[in-house]
């Protein structure tokens, strides 16, 4: 009964809606940023109390085995173009969802996995993207706690992306004059001052001592960049 009543009166309004199982940490947290970003998002587990916490928070939410092809056909799961799976804590739960939304014909499979042998299952059963977010933390949180970077993201092993303070060495020096990219290897790709937005930057900017950079390259070179430099936490004022 609830399964025919949901898939008569939430099917996805846009293209971009997502279908969020597993509503632990990571499950709700991605799916409150995609709901702030505009998304429609429903959420599905097992767990009754976690369905309640979303229930007002998402545009809908479902408690349901997602392991159930049959269920999840229903409840309309097949007419989202993207599904992500947070379902961490039970790695037989997790690879039947997967195949479930395989069967289901989504196009667009993105999964939460706990180990290395868990991501590998889930790609070589057609997962289509596979995320670690302990490992992605651990190594952000590696590059911080050094004090020599203020905030780092890093996209794949050719692109990274990280805030630091200006070096006392380029402070009064324009881009071009630090020479950052012929020695780095670096492209600085905005500046932030003090009590302003972030600016994009020409090669004749000065680097005043209060500016935060905003550097993008390799993880190696930016990790250099630091060594090198002597990046540290100095004073910078709130914005």
């Amino acid at each position: 009964m609830l399964a025919n009543f949901i898939s008569r009166h939430f099917l996805p309004s846009k293209p971009d809606s997502v279908v969020v199982i597993g509503l632990g940490r990571f499950g709700g947290a991605v799916a409150q940023s995609l709901m702030r970003m505009g998304h429609d998002v429903m959420g599905i587990d097992n767990n009754e109390a976690l369905i309640q916490k979303w229930a007002e928070t998402l545009t809908h939410t479902v408690q349901c085995d997602s392991t159930n092809v049959t269920v999840m056909r229903q409840i309309g799961v097949a007419d989202f173009n993207h599904a992500i799976v947070g379902i961490g804590s039970d790695l037989a739960a997790s690879i039947m969802t997967i195949m479930v939304l395989l069967e289901l014909g989504i196009n667009d499979i993105w999964v939460k996995a706990t180990s290395t042998a868990h991501g590998q299952i889930a790609e070589r059963i057609g997962a289509h993207h596979v995320v670690y977010p302990e490992a992605a933390m651990g190594e952000r949180v590696a590059y911080l706690v050094t004090g020599k970077i203020l905030d780092f993201i890093e996209f794949d092993d050719q692109l990274a992306i990280a805030k630091v303070s200006a070096p006392i060495s380029m402070h009064h020096h324009s881009i071009a004059e630090t020479g950052i990219q012929r020695i780095f290897g670096l492209t600085v790709v905005g500046v932030k001052r003090a009590n302003e937005y972030f600016q994009h930057i020409t090669p004749d900017t000065l680097i005043l001592p209060t500016d935060l950079l905003i550097v993008s390259g390799t993880s190696r070179q930016i990790e250099f960049f630091a060594n090198k430099t002597g990046i540290g936490f100095h004073p910078v004022p709130a914005a």
